[in-house]
């Protein structure tokens, strides 16, 4: 059984600071006896639940978070310890209970350090009683309440934290004084494009929190009385109802940490201070806070994450951990975002769209049901398609927005309606290449506007607009305001003007989609003839460097962003945005193996940009030196040595692999900004590219895969095979999940069908 770490966590410089020392220490005296009172609790409440646990369900009962590679995230983080069965539990238990022991000073002289001791030992608790709950039932992810987040979660939500569209991170805890005020505040919060988890508050075991409405103990439930949408693409998270729910918020930052920072289980003080510095969150705290409930938001400020309120708190700062106050109170409701903000020392950009609902991109999110619809465009209702072209300068009249055709007062509730967005644009450094870019781009911006829904790019749309967002104003019209507002305000050192027709008369939208698609097609032709021999200069993207420090993507032609969301064009277009930006060029003039795909200068970029850590740069190689990854790709490629080849799992993959890792553990392995031979992170679409590991054999490599990702990519693979002579039947070749599940069986398939790799170079 693995030993835990001694049980002081780290000094804390930390003081209190107010114009009333006399009060404040009275203060802080009472927050102390609460804090530990607080923590004594969830102590002896996790002990007995993992008794419990054990006597209804034994010890090798599993006892972790669904589908992660980090067990029990806050107590794997902090002390390296794997808690993978209830049979563990007794022994963290102890860890816990000593660790608390060590921060008692006596109920009324808790110091600063004991303080945040006594908080950590609190989520500790916490933490146990959830996984106890996973493990015996009743299980957390249930009704409204989502519970923990999974590894593929964590991934795909990371690019908005990297990228700015996610500027923080509340943690609500308890009620708002009523569903309008608890409406007001997250709407405050989307708008701003934060991320919000709910956990309730037991108010000494009544069902009522000072007026705040019977049952309501939690802005969760609050939120779902008045109808409001949550869940991830909302950025609304119920997590659970109780207090030890919090463990779920913390553990998302705590995994942060280990997956995108690469810190190493077990070294405390990296993780603080990762979190501290790169994890921007905070916590609300509604209503009144009992003893158990400080003693949480303790353990939160341990990891830089300071405390507003709506009541009375002391004055506190904790230099080192939170740059600003570290508690914060009274704040009154329609003041606490802001106050919230503030504190935090949060940089929000806040997109000014003059339309009559909220935009955000946590709108982006929202689904609008078939009865919650006022119209809908396109789908498979009537014809739809979007399109963005370049016109001269004289040609085009900036902020000139029209309707073609009937607008929304004519049209009929329920109805289908035909749908062209003409959208031109000219600026001086506007080019054709960049049409495609600025037309991806219509899916977000019209997505972010409350009550719009958008699907699809081309002429392969669906949008609707909702019942609620016709009341509030809405028109046709508003999708050009929309387009006109964010093509100026994310692309204005490409864009000087924009016009935008949309055309709803059914005969013109037939008429100018045939003109779309050939537009369309000459795109294809152009883009599908760049390779990387074609240019003389790549991409880099060190947008996650945020969260990997040591991370560097190099963008090519043939390779796009791990991530799949920049290309090689976006990299350009984006250096053109912002000379100085995280796309930079990366000149590759220098050859020094060309099979490979390593440059002198690429090379150098790779070393200094990732702070000397990373010293070469193998772009078609899975085995030697392979591209860094940060934690946002999309698929992984490993290598399995009994078959001379390599598996892809991608992250929608939730079973065990045949190297017996799944996505989740795998990602814990190959993140980071770690260089890892053998293994590598990539996107989807570099699957099908002509260089994908070309160095090493290319795609006659792949003899495994996920039965979903193989069909997706089916005719595209076909192609590849047919290119290298592997014949049309090579992707049949390749297993899955429904032919072999280990990695024996892997190799057993492909001596019986004759897959390429048994032929093939090897790999070492």
């Amino acid at each position: 059984m693995q030993d835990y770490p001694a049980y002081t966590i780290m000094k804390q410089d930390a003081a209190t600071q107010t114009s009333e020392p006399a009060e404040a220490a009275e203060q802080v005296e009472a927050l102390g006896r609460a804090i530990l009172t607080g923590a004594r609790s969830l102590v002896a409440r996790a002990e007995q639940t993992v008794l419990d646990a054990l006597d209804s369900h034994g010890k090798q009962t599993p006892a972790c978070f669904p589908n992660t590679a980090y067990h029990l995230p806050i107590i794997f983080a902090m002390t390296g310890v794997e808690v993978d069965k209830l049979g563990d539990m007794p022994h963290t238990v102890d860890h816990v209970k000593g660790l608390l022991l060590s921060t008692d000073a006596g109920d009324g002289d808790l110091t600063p350090d004991g303080l945040l001791n006594a908080g950590m030992a609190a989520l500790y608790a916490a933490e146990i009683i959830e996984a106890c709950r996973y493990a015996a039932g009743p299980s957390p992810a249930s009704g409204i309440w989502l519970g923990a987040a999974d590894d593929v979660l964590l991934r795909e939500r990371g690019i908005e934290f990297v990228d700015g569209s996610a500027p923080g991170f509340a943690a609500v805890v308890g009620a708002a004084p009523d569903g309008a005020t608890a409406v007001a505040i997250a709407r405050q919060l989307q708008e701003k494009g934060i991320y919000t988890g709910m956990v309730g508050v037991d108010c000494n075991g009544r069902g009522e929190c000072n007026g705040r409405g019977a049952g309501q103990t939690n802005m969760a439930e609050q939120l779902a009385a008045e109808g409001v949408q949550m869940g991830w693409q909302t950025r609304l998270v119920p997590f659970g109802p109780e207090i030890t729910a919090a463990a779920y918020a913390v553990g998302f930052a705590a995994r942060a940490a280990l997956s995108f920072g690469a810190v190493p289980p077990g070294d405390a003080d990296r993780l603080l201070k990762y979190c501290r510095g790169r994890v921007p969150a905070f916590v609300l705290a509604l209503g009144p806070i009992n003893e158990e409930a400080a003693a949480i938001a303790a353990g939160a400020l341990n990891f830089g994450f300071p405390v507003i309120a709506d009541s009375r708190l002391p004055a506190l700062t904790l230099p080192g951990i939170c740059p600003y106050e570290a508690l914060a109170g009274p704040v009154t409701c329609e003041q606490i975002v802001a106050r919230a903000i503030e504190v935090r020392g949060l940089k929000i950009k806040v997109a000014r769209v003059p339309i009559p609902v909220p935009y955000s991109p946590a709108f982006e999110g929202e689904r609008i049901r078939k009865e919650e619809m006022h119209c809908e465009f396109g789908g498979k209702r009537s014809m739809a398609f979007e399109f963005v072209t370049t016109r001269s300068m004289a040609d085009v009249e900036d902020g000139r927005i029209e309707v073609a055709g009937p607008e929304i007062n004519d049209v009929r509730e329920g109805e289908a309606v035909p749908l062209a967005i003409w959208a031109e644009v000219a600026g001086r450094k506007m080019q054709a290449d960049f049409e495609p870019i600025l037309e991806r781009q219509i899916h977000r911006f019209v997505n972010a506007a409350q009550g719009l829904f958008h699907m699809g790019q081309r002429d392969m749309i669906w949008l609707r607009i909702g019942k609620d967002a016709r009341r509030a104003g809405v028109t046709f019209r508003d999708f050009g305001v929309i387009l006109h507002a964010k093509l100026h305000g994310e692309y204005d050192a490409i864009v000087d003007k924009v016009q935008v027709t949309l055309h709803t008369n059914a005969e013109q939208v037939q008429a100018l989609l045939e003109k779309a698609r050939e537009a369309f097609a000459e795109r294809d032709r152009r883009l599908a003839g760049m390779t990387d021999e074609s240019v003389d200069t790549f991409y880099s993207c060190t947008l996650c460097q945020s969260f990997a420090p040591n991370h560097v993507c190099i963008i090519t032609p043939e390779r796009p962003g791990l991530c799949g969301a920049y290309s090689w064009l976006d990299g350009r277009a984006a250096h053109e945005i912002s000379p100085s930006g995280p796309n930079q060029p990366v000149a590759k003039r220098t050859v020094i193996d060309a099979r490979l795909g390593q440059w002198r200068e690429v090379n150098e970029f790779i070393y200094e940009k990732s702070n000397h850590s990373i010293e070469r740069l193998s772009a078609y190689s899975i085995i030697n030196d392979p591209m860094t990854s940060c934690g946002c790709f999309e698929a992984i490629s490993a290598v399995l040595p009994m078959t001379n080849g390599i598996m892809i799992v991608d992250r929608d993959f939730m079973g065990m692999t045949p190297c017996g890792m799944k996505f989740s553990t795998l990602a814990g392995t190959v993140g980071g900004g770690n260089q890892t031979p053998g293994f590598m992170g990539h996107s989807r679409r570099y699957i099908v590219s002509r260089k994908f590991i070309s160095g090493d054999g290319g795609i006659g490599r792949i003899v495994w895969m996920p039965r979903h990702l193989k069909d997706d990519l089916h005719d595209e693979l076909a192609e590849r095979a047919r290119e290298k002579g592997f014949g049309e039947e090579f992707v049949d070749k390749i297993a899955d999940e429904t032919i072999a599940e280990t990695e024996e069986a892997v190799a057993k398939h492909c001596a019986e069908v004759g897959h390429p790799a048994i032929t093939m170079e090897p790999l070492f």
